[in-house]
């Protein structure tokens, strides 16, 4: 045989991919723990959306592409009055989820939001239940939308926990397209052939570059990314359910594939190994082991790896608040994914550079004693020249150890120190926080916090009778997973 010829034998689908679609048919969400934190998850995440609709820059790219169009059976914008086809349902509910960057988190070798998947999760489940309505067939439930949210957490999760992509240059909100795209499929009736033609497909798109959410170019595109995401699982999903091939080999395919183009390492300067990246690795079975252990934002509307340092901020608060301008140093001890990532100096551009700010976001707490989606706000920022005057006196170490558990599968702690020390020579205790509020290892402490902070953002769209009505199905498991899917997004639009 020439060696000039490419070998035309179509392969099967890729191990992976078929790990992935058998998870999503096969599994079933029995544990207890994880439907409970699904249900909090999903408290905390309509929460977070409806409380970004008060900022108009997140505002401005909802609504259908063409003003006026009517969908029949159309899915709903919680907190609106929009009613979308799915897939442009997704890119809003997404957007909204993530704008204010308050919803969950999952740290790992990979990073990311999975519940940035209920844009495409509640999208296809409002509108395929209404539309079975319609047909004389029982809706879709919400229990559904919890299991799903279980398995795209899961898949996204697992395969954030040992495969960076940000270490080539991708962004996290890949995951998310591959999540949304194996749950909504199934959602859709997918067969297990079209499930793993979406998902080869999703592969197969070109991916979003990290680039918008490092400096120097950090931007609101980091708010509405996931959205985009989400809703393009939906629409490849749609795209496999009408009978579009697949692309068996998108991964393993040498020279064309997802591995050889997007996965290996090029830029000498990151010194690895390349074996170190050139497949994804599951290293372990798909369960429901991420919902379990997700991280939530409680506190702070903050890049999780500075939500420790908040939280040592605000306790320093009542010791420098009246002695900022006699403080000649702050020294933040952290993590190296935290230096990698948010540690910033110079010129902040924008909202969205301030919320991806280590030192913004521990010296708004220490003169404020909080912090707020407000406080990342130009206004905000020009009136307080008082934040970069404190920027400029910050020192940022990395503490091996608090690297070192980060990744451990025991501890995933988030640790970030603060001390502060004056120009007479004292200095505060060095505060440490080594997991925040919404870590599960404080649990107890939080989900009661979890359901203050959703009381308070649903108070900011809705009637006090709307608010009581939406809290009481939400804080019962039975009843929530019974309800209707078109009936529970009946209470959330306007």
């Amino acid at each position: 045989m020439s060696a000039n010829v490419d070998l035309n034998t179509r392969p099967d689908y890729d191990q992976v991919l078929q790990t992935l679609a058998d998870y999503v048919f096969g599994y079933r969400v029995e544990s207890p723990e994880a439907l409970n934190t699904a249900r909090h998850c999903l408290m905390d995440t309509l929460g977070c959306g409806l409380l970004a609709l008060r900022f108009p820059e997140c505002t401005k790219h909802l609504g259908p592409l063409v003003e006026g169009t009517i969908v029949p059976h159309g899915a709903r914008v919680p907190g609106t009055s929009y009613c979308l086809d799915p897939v442009k349902a997704a890119w809003d509910i997404g957007c909204i989820v993530r704008w204010l960057d308050y919803n969950d988190t999952w740290l790992a070798a990979e990073w990311g939001h999975p519940s940035d998947n209920l844009g495409g999760i509640l999208a296809v489940t409002d509108h395929l239940s209404q539309k079975r309505v319609a047909n004389g067939e029982a809706p879709l439930v919400m229990r559904e939308v919890l299991d799903a949210m279980v398995m795209a957490h899961e898949i996204q999760g697992v395969l954030a926990l040992e495969n960076s992509f940000n270490r080539v240059g991708l962004d996290h909100v890949l995951l998310v397209k591959v999540a949304s795209t194996a749950v909504c499929a199934r959602l859709m009736g997918a067969s297990r052939e079209q499930l793993l033609s979406a998902l080869s497909h999703a592969f197969v798109d070109g991916q979003a570059l990290r680039t918008y959410r490092h400096a120097p170019n950090a931007g609101s595109r980091k708010s509405w990314a996931a959205g985009d995401a989400s809703s393009r699982g939906v629409r490849l999903a749609d795209i496999a359910l009408r009978g579009e091939m697949g692309v068996p080999g998108a991964l393993t395919a040498r020279q064309w594939g997802f591995y050889d183009v997007s996965f290996s390492h090029t830029n000498k300067d990151l010194a690895l190994k390349p074996e170190d990246q050139r497949e994804l690795r599951l290293p372990q079975p798909l369960g429901s082991y991420v919902m379990e252990n997700v991280l939530f934002k409680i506190s702070f509307p903050a890049e999780f790896h500075a939500q420790t340092a908040c939280e040592a901020a605000v306790t320093l608060h009542p010791q420098v608040r009246n002695r900022l301008h006699e403080i000649d140093r702050i020294v933040i001890t952290t993590h190296e994914s935290a230096i990698r990532i948010i540690s910033k100096e110079g010129p902040l551009a924008n909202a969205a550079d301030r919320d991806h700010c280590l030192q913004y976001m521990t010296a708004v707490p220490l003169i404020f004693g909080g912090l707020v989606a407000e406080h990342y706000e130009d206004a905000f920022h020009a009136a307080h020249p008082s934040i970069d005057r404190l920027r400029e006196k910050m020192v940022v170490v990395e503490e091996p150890r608090f690297s070192r558990e980060y990744l451990e599968a025991d501890k995933r702690s988030i640790a970030n120190g603060v001390q502060v020390f004056f120009k007479d020579g004292t200095h505060t205790p060095h505060v440490v926080v080594e997991y925040p509020i919404g870590h599960r290892r404080r649990r107890e402490e939080g989900m009661p916090l979890l359901e203050a902070k959703f009381r308070e953002n649903l108070a900011t769209r809705f009637a006090r009778q709307r608010c009581e009505a939406i809290l009481d199905v939400c804080k019962d498991q039975q009843a929530l997973e019974a309800m209707p899917v078109h009936r529970f997004v009946d209470l959330l639009v306007i």
